[in-house]
């Protein structure tokens, strides 16, 4: 019989742990019955500092693993680990929040299982007009700027809840960067691929994770990772801005020869020494960030380190 494998990172999960143990059981029981597949799950602990773990434990049921890292290395890393620990023969993610719906669980599971061509099922939010425009447009912008000439597109709203068959499971695994922006990682890989809208639940319990400055350090972590507009940008304003100085300077020379000299104005000085030196110290910001991604990933340090695993055969 086929094995699907769910894998599902946590954070101070304990409000919802019960219901996620329902959930589990409930599919566990619906795959089997439909698909005539074998379920285990793979929990990954990201540095809880609750309960969670001990609640898991004496509620799960079936075939399950805890991989309980060190400490907190982030979701898009707690989530390798989890795939990593993964040996089934189609591998799902979704989160331990319950914000992704069961119906929409069976639905990526039939749509895989359904046409022998696919290898990836993932989803695509669409409740972006539930978002503020702000947000919307810097949204947007910011999967323009990515996809801006790749050979691969990252779809827009696609996130890490979705379906995989082995194949694309190994290579994924393969791909070992430290600095890991899954969305990216997950088209990089290439495969044929399929987008199924959903709108997400609301959390059952507790409170997101993710502040709005972690989801900027995310974007910009993605940027980084799979685009040099930015710096093709703050070139291409250089480049502007140095030949529209050429063209000052000229016109400056110009005029003294025809009218005369003339005692050069302090505040267009200024004003050219606060715009250039703004961009210079932009760029050299920008120059840090794209540095210390290829500093990280030049460290042959681990993912991950795992404190221990926790087995349902050793349960009590």
């Amino acid at each position: 019989m086929a094995l699907l494998t769910i894998v599902a990172p946590f954070l101070n999960e304990r409000d919802s742990a019960l219901e996620f143990a329902a959930f589990a059981k409930r599919l566990g029981s619906e795959v089997k019955r439909l698909h005539d597949l074998d379920l285990e799950l793979v929990m990954v602990d990201d540095g809880s500092t609750d309960d969670s773990i001990k609640i898991y434990r004496e509620n799960l049921e079936g075939q399950w693993r805890i991989v309980e890292l060190s400490r907190n290395f982030g979701k898009e890393i707690a989530l390798f680990a989890g795939i990593e620990e993964s040996r089934g023969d189609y591998v799902m993610m979704v989160d331990a929040d319950l914000q992704h719906p069961y119906d929409v669980c069976m639905e990526l599971i039939s749509t895989l299982l359904a046409d022998d061509d696919l290898d990836v099922v993932y989803s695509i939010r669409d409740d972006r007009h539930k978002q503020s425009m702000k947000k919307a447009i810097a949204g947007s912008f910011f999967y323009w700027m990515i996809n801006s000439k790749q050979r691969f597109i990252i779809p827009e709203d696609a996130g890490d809840f979705r379906i995989m068959r082995r194949p694309a499971v190994d290579a994924l695994l393969r791909v070992r960067d430290r600095r890991r922006f899954n969305k990216g990682l997950y088209a990089w890989t290439g495969f044929r691929q399929k987008g199924i809208y959903y709108t997400p639940d609301v959390r059952s319990a507790g409170a997101t994770k993710w502040s709005r400055l972690s989801l900027v350090a995310l974007s910009l972590e993605g940027i980084t990772s799979f685009s040099a507009m930015p710096l093709r940008f703050v070139s291409l304003c250089g480049f502007v801005i140095g030949t529209l100085g050429m063209l000052y300077g000229l016109e400056i020379i110009i005029s003294t020869l025809i009218f005369g000299a003339d005692v050069p104005g302090f505040p267009s000085i200024m004003s050219a020494v606060s715009v250039l030196g703004g961009l210079n110290l932009a760029l050299l910001g920008l120059l840090g960030e794209y540095v210390w991604v290829s500093v990280s990933e030049g460290k042959d340090r681990p993912l991950y380190i795992v404190r221990r695993l926790h087995k349902s055969d050793a349960k009590g």
